[in-house]
């Protein structure tokens, strides 16, 4: 009878593990890549160039990176709980929409005043936009999954409804609002270095990105650091035992989910606040679902969040350069590139997780180790 393959340690989960399955993604798209008629290395070249190296790539790899960043981390909250949620696009929308609805009603309001509260009420929108579906799964036992993926369309339902109607601009065919009142936008990180005497070039990196590295550490405080973090967790490994302890599991889920919408609906003001100023239909680009593999490739914890929202806006902002630079391959080969790494982070995430427990033993571990 075989011997049960050794624990992986921490540090080679969080760390080693999720490189390993970037670099198979790689290969393995380097592979297409080749098959096509390019040369991958070049390839790849273009793509570091594109996303870190160009003038003003930088600010745009982190303009994508902060949007992944509450993705990932709405999505993440919600693991720790043993929650699947998959409505972070609804809930997004709905930051967005109440980003907007407070920004024009703060018109009059100055700016100290009004941009902060359009701020809260985009993760208060979120927050409310999560709660019902976890009020759900805790007191009618439905799905997370199911009630969640349902919100993410009668959010979508309700923006059509609105842009194309009441909040339309006015003059305007396509599905947007008008310009929210100036002092609700967030300043440019460019503009923010300019008052101190630096310059940079343009870009759409805005404030939000500070605000997404605050809420990596509130997350970081907030699930090992406080009460309701020790629960949250507990919850997520035993919900019975969670019971028998004396935590409220229903409530834990319902708080979970609430944050888990606010971490989500503070992507919108990237987006709104950030750049368009307005609100567009279809803002959200697929950032929610691009989320769930940055949580799994970070691990549910905000560093490795923040290197796989990284990963994931280089891959975007590269991309766009790919699509300038080579005519075979176009915006389809990066989507490819991210779907790969998807399956490499997601579904096949511990594939190589037995032979590298079995070579680190062998390296680091007893005799009786290595020998299993």
């Amino acid at each position: 009878m075989s011997k049960p393959t050794p624990p992986l340690p921490r540090w080679a989960d969080i760390v080693l593990l999720p490189l390993i399955n970037l670099l198979a993604a790689l290969v393995l798209c380097g592979l297409v890549i080749f098959a096509i008629g390019e040369n991958p290395f070049a390839a790849l070249k273009v793509m570091i160039n594109g996303a870190f190296v160009y003038q003003g790539a930088l600010g745009y790899t982190l303009f994508y990176t902060t949007s992944f960043i509450f993705t990932g981390l709405a999505v993440a909250i919600a693991f720790h709980a043993r929650l699947f949620n998959i409505g972070a696009e609804g809930q997004a929308s709905l930051g967005g929409l109440g980003a907007t609805l407070v920004a024009f009603a703060m018109a009059p309001i100055p700016g100290i005043i009004a941009l902060p509260l359009a701020i809260g009420s985009a993760a208060l929108f979120g927050a409310a936009w999560g709660i019902v579906p976890g009020y759900l799964q805790a007191k009618r036992g439905s799905h997370i999954v199911i009630t969640t993926i349902m919100f993410n369309f009668i959010a979508a339902a309700l923006l059509v409804w609105l842009l194309a109607g009441m909040m339309l601009e006015p003059g305007q065919f396509s599905p947007q609002s008008s310009l929210l009142p100036e002092q609700t936008w967030l300043p440019k990180i460019h503009e923010m270095l300019g008052w101190i005497g630096l310059k940079t070039t343009a870009t759409p990196l805005n404030a939000s990105f500070l605000i997404a590295l605050c809420a990596c550490l509130f997350f970081w405080v907030l699930v090992w650091r406080s009460r309701l973090g020790y629960e949250i967790r507990t919850v997520g490994q035993n919900q019975e035992a969670a019971h028998y302890s004396g935590i409220n599991v229903a409530r834990v889920i319902i708080i979970t989910m609430a944050i888990s919408g606010a971490f989500a609906g503070l992507m919108a003001i990237n987006q709104i606040q950030g750049v368009s100023h307005k609100l567009i239909l279809g803002f959200t680009a697929g950032y929610g679902f691009t989320g769930i593999a940055v949580a799994l490739m970070g691990r549910n914890h905000p560093v490795g969040i923040f290197l796989a929202a990284l990963l994931f806006g280089a891959l975007v902002q590269g991309g766009t350069e790919l699509d300038f630079e080579f005519t075979v391959i176009t915006r389809e080969m990066v989507l490819l590139i991210q779907g790969m790494i998807i399956l490499f982070s997601g579904a096949l995430a511990y594939m190589f997780n037995p032979p590298l427990a079995r070579l680190l033993a062998r390296i680091f571990g007893t005799k009786e180790d290595a020998n299993a």
